[in-house]
């Protein structure tokens, strides 16, 4: 448990200094926020070693925030008179703009961003600022912060993506009849408008978003009240802070409320699956801007050259999101073993949920705004990626489909085209190629029309289906997301 005393919860033998020993030049600390406890300072490692100051220190509008709604609950509840808490207030209100203003001394000592604000907060309206502390411990102070965190950080996300989706749809409303290979196991395996495959990215973001949206349900739930892990002792509305706070939930249960972080985990999981997603439209890019495909041109700004080899235009933007996609998943499986074997309730080690948090979020939004921009200015080089389709049996389906049609069964047809296609590679030809009289010799059930089916036009319009590829349906798809899109803008607007 996290307990209102000088630094960690270490163990209590670090703590039995002499009076020589605290007098030791090795020893650091100051004991006047924290009580009589301890005779002894904290050693200036543990100091370091403890303090999270560096990196919370980010939370501190969260802090303050909380704070605000806390005194008034303590005014409410009479235990604090209209008087302190004006004062208490008018002191966070203004620490909070010295920090805003770049002021603020950020004390390694003070530990912590909660203690940072509440030392500043007695320097200047003097031993009323102590008052503020009362019926909370920094175990349900600091999950309270990190939900007010996670709410603001995934809106913005949740935008970010937004943005990413319309960057997609635009890719595949300017490009629109433009075919490519479909793939399966990097292997040519149909036609594919270029368009749908663009598309089909725009899905994965929409259920990226929806993730978030599902994880925001359990973090905004207000776990203020909940003091170290029992409860408190003071007649506070948990109520009426939540109220004040727009938590439309109290936590039911004080030990869960300030011990479990699953609701971290539940972000770190979206924020993996988003940055899984990235990486594969980033192995794409760096597959496709290869001499070897050159199916795009990705923009000179997202790319780098060598510092030997002049000719080079290196894909290095989508290689970086690559590789930062195994850093979020680590920091996932970080904090899942963090917590995999903690008893009930605090534990100091849950202070190592934040690093990995931050960093994993800062990365997500970094590469979703990137890939906005990139997507933005990406060039789809259309006759290459025609080319590539007049090679490597793509039709093949289609002759076989055709056969089915004509009553054959389908494993008999796959055998047929499957012939087909070994005779075709043995002579050096495509099956475009092929005249009446091959389609004859392998198949009494072929005839003239066949040819209709073997073009690549053809091939996508068959498939005119919901979800398909053909030109009607990723004609609507796109029509059907850009109006949810323009809807979704108006409601964020709006809801502003």
């Amino acid at each position: 448990m996290k307990t209102p005393r000088q630094k960690s919860s270490t163990s209590n033998r670090s703590r039995s200094a002499t009076p020589s020993q605290s007098m030791s030049s090795e020893k650091t600390g100051d004991q006047k926020l924290w009580g009589g406890r301890f005779q002894g300072q904290t050693h200036k490692l543990v100091e370091a070693f403890t303090a999270s100051i560096g990196f919370d220190r980010r939370l501190y509008e969260y802090d303050i925030e909380g704070s605000i709604a806390h005194c008034k609950t303590l005014q409410r509840a009479k235990v604090l008179s209209q008087r302190e808490c004006q004062t208490i207030i008018r002191g966070l209100q203004a620490i909070r703009k010295d920090i805003r203003a770049g002021r603020h001394q950020w004390k390694i000592e003070d530990e912590d961003v909660h203690m940072s604000i509440e030392r500043r907060l007695t320097e200047v309206i003097g031993p009323v600022g102590g008052k503020l502390h009362t019926g909370r411990s920094r175990n349900d102070q600091v999950t309270l912060d990190l939900r007010l965190y996670l709410r603001d950080t995934l809106h913005h996300l949740r935008k970010d993506l937004h943005r990413l989706q319309q960057s997609l749809v635009t890719l595949a409303e300017r490009y629109m009849g433009v075919i490519m290979p479909g793939y399966t196991h990097l292997q040519r395996a149909q036609p594919v408008l270029f368009s749908h495959h663009a598309l089909a990215y725009v899905e994965m973001v929409e259920r990226d978003k929806g993730r978030l949206e599902d994880a925001l349900v359990r973090i905004n739930v207000m776990p203020l009240g909940s003091g170290a892990l029992a409860g408190n002792n003071y007649p506070i509305d948990r109520h009426y802070t939540a109220s004040l706070l727009h938590f439309p939930r109290v936590t039911q249960n004080s030990l869960d409320a300030v011990s479990d972080r699953d609701y971290v985990i539940e972000v770190l999981s979206a924020c993996a699956i988003v940055m899984m997603h990235l990486s594969r439209l980033s192995e794409e890019l760096i597959v496709w801007s290869s001499q070897e495909f050159h199916f795009t041109d990705l923009p000179d700004g997202f790319c780098t050259g060598s510092s030997m080899m002049p000719q080079k235009k290196n894909p290095d933007v989508p290689e970086l999101i690559r590789g930062k996609t195994g850093r979020v998943y680590g920091h996932l499986l970080s904090l899942l073993t963090t917590l995999k074997a903690l008893p009930l309730s605090y534990n100091r080690d849950l202070q190592e949920d934040k690093e990995p948090l931050f960093d994993a979020l800062d990365t997500v939004t970094t590469s979703v705004k990137i890939y906005a921009e990139l997507m933005a200015q990406l060039t789809i080089r259309s006759q290459h990626m025609k080319a590539a389709v007049s090679q490597g049996f793509l039709l093949a389906t289609e002759l076989a489909d055709y056969l089915v049609q004509k009553g054959v069964p389908f494993r008999e047809s796959h055998h047929v085209v499957g012939n087909l296609v070994r005779e075709c590679i043995a002579k050096g030809k495509d099956l475009q190629q092929l005249t009446q009289q091959d389609l004859l010799q392998a198949s009494p059930s072929f005839d003239a029309k066949t040819f209709q089916v073997l073009t690549p036009e053809a091939a996508i319009n068959r498939k005119n289906i919901v979800g398909g590829t053909a030109t009607a349906q990723v004609t609507k798809q796109i029509n059907g997301w850009k109006k949810l899109l323009r809807a979704e803008t108006k409601h964020s607007v709006k809801k502003k």
